[in-house]
């Protein structure tokens, strides 16, 4: 069926792409973007992916302690809901072609309840959850402006503390299959089988085991 829609996916301009995943995406704020594709059905957009520099250096030293510029985080991904349940794995899995060697990490928003199926499917690896060392939940303080990022709710107001759910967290490499296989071998990250350890919907903690 994706076939017989003649699909594209072409590189895509940064403030394109940054404008129509503010607006498409359900975090509506535009992300930091170092790659971003489109995927295009007779010319038009119907779906965006960005690649973008992690706001954490903490995060990139943590999934390649020896390069951590080599990390890129898969930030936003959209694709119009009128398209077949798995485009969003033939559009990624095209784009991430296009990518130089590289960590790519990225996030299943549990909020959102997205546990990452996506990247399931497109063979990323399993690392856990965010704050999974850690023994108490983290709680986040819910800005009065709508869309707004919890950093600013003390400018903007506060609404209420809720506590924070995990996110699950995937990893994959780009390159050819020696560069896949090299930056496999730097990253920090560990590859779990989320069958034995599943992803939680709240807090939990769990030593976080060893990178293999």
């Amino acid at each position: 069926m994706l076939k017989e829609m003649r699909l594209s996916v072409t590189p895509m301009d940064a403030r394109e792409a940054r404008e129509l995943a503010e607006k498409r995406h359900y975090m509506h704020r535009k992300p930091p973007v170092s790659y971003a594709y489109g995927l295009y059905r007779a010319g038009a957009p119907v779906g965006v992916v960005t690649f973008g520099v992690p706001a954490s250096r903490h995060l990139q030293a943590g999934a390649c302690p020896s390069r951590p510029s080599a990390v890129l985080e898969l930030n936003r991904l959209w694709v119009s809901d009128d398209m077949p349940q798995n485009s969003e794995s033939y559009f990624v899995s095209r784009a991430l072609r296009r990518l130089p060697p590289r960590v790519i990490v990225s996030y299943a928003d549990t909020m959102q309840g997205h546990m990452g199926y996506v990247y399931r499917a497109l063979n990323f690896r399993y690392a856990g959850w965010t704050d999974m060392e850690r023994r108490t939940a983290r709680y986040d303080y819910v800005p009065m402006q709508p869309g707004a990022h919890t950093r600013d709710a003390w400018r903007s107001g506060v609404k209420e503390k809720v506590r924070r759910k995990p996110k699950v967290k995937y990893w994959t490499t780009t390159g050819n299959r020696s560069q896949r296989r090299r930056m496999v071998e730097l990253c920090g990250w560990p590859s779990l089988d989320w069958k034995t350890l599943p992803p939680p919907t709240e807090h939990v903690y769990h030593p976080i085991p060893a990178a293999v």
